[in-house]
């Protein structure tokens, strides 16, 4: 079997868990590919396995690897699409980062996760993506998310009116700090936050919250995920921010974007011992109540 791994740069108290990783793929006589970065990064703090190879952002991954390991969190995860695109390539994500929706697999359980990894004892889990586009492609050929895109005012700025067309057929005008469009797989991010609902991966819906609505009687709505979105901001100060996923451009002029399901999507591997509703209990606490303690 052929995995590439992929990593931001560490704190050195993870070092143990990182070799840990290397470690297992050797015993398991895997094919290593480090990105080269990672590579850089962890080059005389760890003893990388002889004979790995290095990859680089515009290298050909389909048809090249098998699996995709990220090593940190859910941001870093969320990073990969930008390798990965259509390929289909599964993903899965050791946790070194707080909460970890996607990166699900805890440093404790690394070995378990490697072998079971490497013996395909796992589903796919495919999850929707987002796609934004514009007469000014921002995004270049990044213009996707899994998570979620985002309109909002700059910091310092006053609010901003966001103009909401569903399938070409006014919405609404939403005042206030911007407005967030989630996939299911991003319900649990930002939009919760923002008091927007939770939505199963399967579900075959978006979500439409708004960030600290002027009116309090704009609510997060739940619409079909074939819907195409449409967004006209207007703005009193210089520009606004567009984020889709972790990558944010600054908009300077009024511009119309089209928001709407990617024509591929992202396959998250899940353990046999794992499912999306155990994760969210695990995560969100259910259950777990501190007065009773």
């Amino acid at each position: 079997m052929k995995i590439a791994l992929y990593g931001r740069q560490f704190n050195d108290s993870v070092l143990p868990y990182v070799q840990q990783v290397f470690t297992s793929l050797e015993q398991h006589e895997v094919e290593i590919y480090v990105y080269c970065d990672l590579n850089d990064h962890l080059s005389g703090k760890i003893l990388l396995p002889e004979g790995h190879k290095v990859f680089t952002k515009g290298d050909t991954l389909k048809g090249l690897i098998d699996v995709f390991l990220t090593l940190g969190g859910d941001g870093t995860l969320l990073d990969t699409l930008a390798f990965i695109r259509d390929s289909g390539i599964p993903v899965i994500g050791i946790n070194f980062g707080r909460l970890g929706f996607l990166a699900s697999i805890n440093k404790s359980d690394i070995a378990a996760a490697i072998h079971a990894v490497v013996n395909r004892s796992f589903t796919l889990d495919s999850r929707v993506l987002l796609t934004i586009e514009s007469e000014h492609p921002y995004f270049d050929n990044e213009n996707f998310a899994l998570n979620d895109i985002t309109f909002h005012k700059r910091d310092d700025s006053a609010m901003i009116i966001i103009h909401a067309f569903l399938n070409d057929e006014f919405l609404n005008s939403y005042w206030g700090d911007g407005i967030i469009v989630s996939t299911p797989t991003g319900s649990t991010a930002y939009s919760l936050s923002c008091g927007g609902p939770i939505i199963l991966p399967k579900s075959g819906n978006l979500v439409l919250t708004p960030v600290s609505p002027h009116n309090l009687n704009v609510r997060p709505i739940v619409l079909s995920d074939d819907s195409v979105l449409s967004f006209e901001v207007e703005f009193r100060s210089a520009n606004y921010l567009v984020s889709c996923d972790s990558r944010t451009v600054v908009i300077d002029k009024p511009i119309k974007f089209n928001i709407r399901k990617a024509g591929f999507q992202l396959n998250l591997i899940r353990l046999d011992n794992e499912s999306y509703l155990s994760t969210l209990r695990n995560k969100l606490m259910w259950g777990i109540d501190a007065r009773n303690y």
